[in-house]
């Protein structure tokens, strides 16, 4: 059995009229096109819909039978359409990302408010969590996708390059190294060092050890957040190393930050998503902006231009970054 769209909308609207010659009219197309329209569906069905005379038609016993539940049908698949026409407009959908907590309070809000502002009727959700914990809402489908350091990826994840930053010295406004154009890493370590815990202290350290063999980097502090060891720094108890990105938070506390050098050491930054499954247009539409957001506007991740990475970037083994 082979029944089209066409020839439901041609019975529901003579159904409707009681008349091939409305419902032709209604239809846009001619009186004969609508009458074959009805005899097919009449002979796939094997059914008889319509009585007629010469003076009018009307449904038949079956017709009668038939026609609320076609109709329904038909409403379904035009709630269906709208919708879709919605989604794909931008009128209506979610997105959901997740983010290293010191980029979803730095830029990711503006961000956020700048989309919001062109698709109101977009519902946007920002995850913050702990950078360790970056991929897991990406592997269960919890956020439509991630935006973090460079992580180990597993078989079900892609990366996408997003930016590239140095790392910047963060010290107190009146403190001798906030005089200096750029910092050397031997001179930001000989004070008292404020660092994250876990794999962003293990990688620092081994990003240092070329250059620092006889020592290995030993935090007189860890913490969790970016902004404890920001306001760490403000109270006069260390210094610390961060993004570009957190110059807003960094300028908040009323601290000095300033590009380090010997060796300059950059984090690569990605976009995550699950293979294999497709992005919403919504979700589509937020990671363009968020990638045309950060082309515009360098001053946001650093107080210089960023550095650009390759077009492609999926390697088999990444190493974990803190």
């Amino acid at each position: 059995m082979n029944i089209s769209l066409r020839q439901l909308r041609a019975f529901v609207a003579v159904a409707k009229s009681g008349s091939f010659t409305l419902a032709a009219d209604s239809l846009f197309v001619t009186q004969s096109a609508l009458s074959g329209l009805i005899k097919e569906l009449e002979s796939a069905l094997g059914l008889k819909l319509f009585d007629r005379t010469t003076r009018r038609i009307q449904l038949s016993d079956v017709g009668h039978s038939l026609y609320p539940r076609v109709e329904n049908i038909l409403h379904e698949l035009d709630g269906v359409l709208e919708e879709a026409s919605s989604l794909r407009a931008l009128k209506t959908g979610s997105v959901s990302v997740a983010a290293p907590q010191l980029m979803a309070a730095t830029f990711l809000p503006e961000v956020m408010a700048a989309y919001g502002a062109r698709h109101p009727g977009v519902r946007v959700r920002l995850m913050d969590c702990v950078v360790e914990n970056i991929m897991a809402p990406v592997f269960s489908g919890e956020v439509d996708f991630a935006i973090g350091p460079e992580r180990k990826l597993n078989s079900d994840i892609q990366a996408e390059p997003l930016f590239a930053l140095p790392f910047m010295a963060v010290c107190p406004a009146g403190h001798p190294l906030a005089a200096q154009d750029e910092v050397r890493w031997a001179d930001l370590l000989a004070q008292p060092f404020i660092s994250l815990r876990g794999e962003f202290a293990q990688r620092l350290s081994g990003d240092l050890l070329p250059v620092f063999r006889d020592r290995a980097l030993e935090p007189g502090i860890e913490v969790t957040f970016m902004p404890t060891a920001l306001s760490m720094v403000s109270a006069g108890l260390g210094v610390t190393a961060c993004m570009p990105y957190a110059a807003a938070m960094v300028r908040h506390y009323g601290l000095a930050m300033r590009p380090l050098t010997a060796p300059r050491v950059t984090r690569r930054f990605f976009i995550y998503t699950r293979k294999e499954r497709a992005l919403s247009p919504a979700a589509r539409q937020f990671r363009d902006s968020l990638i045309a957001f950060l082309a515009e506007r360098d001053d946001t991740l650093s107080p210089r231009a960023h550095s650009p990475v390759p077009p492609t970037v999926n390697p088999p083994s990444m190493r974990s970054v803190g």
